[in-house]
């Protein structure tokens, strides 16, 4: 379960990285293809990485700007 976990902590990072790089606009096939290397794992998912991984697809869709600054204000 362990290496399953560091997997999944890898891809999640991964797509982090991609959404705040904004390549989501500039390269959705490719995120998209990330987000379905996650889903895969969808229960083996805790609920704030399911709720990131939806976040994240709703941006995808819409094609919206990626920016995180301002949450916790």
């Amino acid at each position: 379960m362990n290496n399953l976990k560091t997997k999944i902590d890898a891809r999640l990072n991964h797509l982090q990285q991609l959404m705040e790089g904004q390549a989501h606009i500039d390269r959705p096939e490719y995120v998209q293809d990330v987000i379905g290397s996650i889903t895969k794992f969808w229960t083996a998912l805790d609920e704030a990485d399911r709720d990131y991984i939806e976040c994240s697809k709703y941006a995808l869709e819409k094609r919206l700007e990626w920016n995180v600054k301002n949450i916790n204000q």
